[in-house]
């Protein structure tokens, strides 16, 4: 159901000037208005607890606590909002991760400026939005899937992000490789690993090693 009055957003991102751009596209329309701004998953939850946006335009990969365990968080402390991921990313893991965490819509950063509006209005008005390239991506996966019992990826407990540390630290990779494989911060890594070992209930690094290997993961 539409919102009473403008719609009310609220701007995740950790770049600057991606939210100040974002900032003047919202604030050009009459229909819509920017509810406060947050530069990484920590800031969202709290920002969006206080604002209660009536949309969350959500980056994906940030510092600290990423987008897809900030909608999850977001979504079960305010769940009235919706919301609607704009990242660079559009990896099968970062769409089914954000679908799976409660998104609403995914569009990829380099949309057209109407392109993010109509998605903003229709996610507020409670629809299921995809950019061209993501629902491409949705159906050629169903389809290769069509007739086949899909697989379950190993350890659901884990975001897909811990599970693509997981399956590093797997493959023998340590902190400082696997921090430059992802492009993130070690600090980040450690975050991480810590969060693996207390959802796998594992002790130390060997042991996850073995859960791991034993799931399928470490592999070339």
């Amino acid at each position: 159901m539409t919102t009473p009055g403008p719609i009310r957003v609220l701007i995740v991102d950790d770049h600057p000037i991606m939210r100040d751009g974002l900032r003047a596209l919202i604030e050009s329309l009459p229909d819509v208005e920017v509810a406060g701004d947050a530069a990484d998953g920590d800031e969202a939850r709290r920002e969006a607890q206080v604002t209660h946006p009536d949309v969350v335009l959500m980056d994906l990969h940030m510092p600290g606590t990423n987008g897809v365990d900030a909608t999850r968080a977001i979504l079960r402390s305010v769940p009235g909002t919706r919301v609607l991921v704009l990242t660079m990313f559009e990896d099968d893991d970062s769409v089914f991760a954000a679908m799976r965490a409660g998104a609403s819509g995914y569009l990829v950063k380099g949309a057209q400026q109407d392109e993010i509006i109509r998605a903003i209005r229709s996610v507020a008005a409670g629809q299921a939005i995809f950019g061209p390239t993501v629902a491409r991506r949705i159906i050629t996966l169903f389809t290769s899937h069509s007739g086949t019992a899909p697989t379950a990826a190993p350890f659901p407990e884990l975001t897909a992000r811990e599970r693509e540390v997981l399956d590093l630290i797997a493959a023998g990779r340590g902190n400082p490789a696997i921090a430059r494989h992802l492009v993130i911060s070690p600090k980040t890594v450690s975050n991480h690993i810590s969060a693996i070992f207390a959802k796998l209930q594992v002790a130390d690094r060997s042991e996850a090693i073995v859960r791991a290997r034993q799931a399928g993961l470490g592999g070339p």
